[in-house]
């Protein structure tokens, strides 16, 4: 057994078929495989990605699952698993030899295809299914050579290869023609089904379902796989600024309320002037910016605390010439109302109480509606003349 090297598989295998060696050449990363040379030739092949000899028999309709158990259990301590097949008549030696050079090649392009990954010589080792065939490593090499130009013509990207199938949701043309194994995929590819899997699933080569893949990723018929993007992530996030009005923070809650002699009155006003003062200085910090209600806590609007004060609610004394009409004035500081003025000022009309099923009246039902003048009877006949000769 060598120690675990870093190195291209395919210059590793070249170097110990010219060594004539007989071991097992194990490769790993993803997908990985295994390949098996007896005194410098290759005698088999095996990856993950691959099906192999079994998988092709047994899901082909080949062989059936008990007749292959059977040669497994009977022929794997000896290494002649595919010697008693074609000794039991279940497989004539031409068969299993095509069989044997089809999962070879296959599993040797999933083992042989990557650059540079870990690779072990195990010295000695053989496959249970015995030398059926026996391959020309240089062969092999240039076999996988062209299988990866071959796939990189049709569609160069790699990815498909080995992520999860996903069909289509809209087909990129008006018509498009499928053939018989493009059409098993499809129908047996769910988005989580990987390339492998569908190999080990429909009893096909490895290779030649990445190939048809690769068409169809061409075509537009498969969903490509999304390659993930890493962005920073932000430090904060600003959120959105409310567009309404906005409490201060800093105003005191509404059950604290200030004490008499620091509440503000509505009657502080001097008593010469009736007019409300003009003065644009801010009101005091402790003065709570919303209006609070003492009793029944209804907060008044902005526009009425703007509308100037009714003369009957303020106590002054009477001028001796009309006023004049004040100017427009701007906001006053906000202040407590009383609960007296507030309700006195706001309060909702009330309508009477009446009768379910009475009449509104005169002036809260307003105008009746008007009449309708009643059927065209002329333009009906028209309407169905026209659509009888649409018929």
């Amino acid at each position: 057994m060598t120690a675990s090297k870093t190195a291209t598989p395919g210059r590793l295998l070249t170097q110990v078929a010219g060594e004539r060696q007989t071991g097992v050449l194990v490769v790993g990363g993803h997908p990985g495989g295994a390949v098996y040379v007896l005194e410098g030739r290759v005698i088999y092949a095996e990856s993950p990605a691959a099906p192999g000899v079994g998988e092709l028999l047994t899901a082909s309709g080949r062989l059936a699952a008990r007749t292959w158990q059977n040669a497994l259990d009977l022929g794997t301590s000896t290494a002649r698993v595919g010697r008693l097949l074609v000794e039991q008549g279940h497989l004539t030696r031409g068969e299993l030899e095509l069989c044997v050079l089809g999962a070879i090649y296959d599993a040797a392009y999933f083992a042989l295809s990557v650059d540079a990954v870990p690779v072990d010589f195990l010295a000695g080792a053989t496959h249970w299914l015995g030398p059926v065939v026996h391959v020309d490593p240089e062969a092999i090499n240039r076999e996988v050579g062209r299988r990866i130009r071959l796939l990189d013509e049709i569609f160069p990207d790699r990815r498909v290869d080995v992520t999860a199938v996903a069909p289509a949701t809209r087909l990129p043309r008006e018509r498009v023609t499928l053939t018989s194994m493009q059409w098993e995929l499809l129908v047996h590819s769910d988005g989580q089904r990987t390339p492998a899997d569908l190999a080990l699933l429909l009893g096909r080569a490895g290779y030649a379902c990445v190939q048809e893949l690769r068409r169809m990723a061409a075509m537009g018929l498969i969903e490509l796989p999304e390659t993930p993007v890493a962005t920073p992530s932000p430090e904060f996030v600003r959120m959105p600024r409310a567009r309404g009005a906005a409490a201060d923070v800093k105003r005191p809650s509404p059950n604290s309320r200030p004490s008499t002699e620091a509440r503000p009155s509505t009657n502080s006003r001097p008593p010469t002037d009736p007019r409300p003062s003009t003065d644009p200085r801010p009101a005091p910090q402790d003065a709570p910016s919303v209006p609070v209600v003492a009793g029944a806590r209804a907060a008044v609007p902005a526009s009425a605390l703007a509308a100037p004060p009714l003369p009957v609610l303020i106590s002054a004394p009477p001028a001796p010439s009309p006023p004049t009409p004040p100017p427009p004035e701007p906001d006053p500081p906000r202040h407590a109302v009383d609960d007296s003025s507030t309700q006195a000022l706001y309060r909702p009309p009330r309508l009477a109480r009446r009768k379910p099923g009475a009449k509104l009246p005169k002036e809260v039902a307003g105008e009746a509606p008007p009449v309708h003048p009643g059927t065209d009877e002329v333009l009906l006949k028209r309407i169905r003349t026209a659509l009888r000769a649409l018929r």
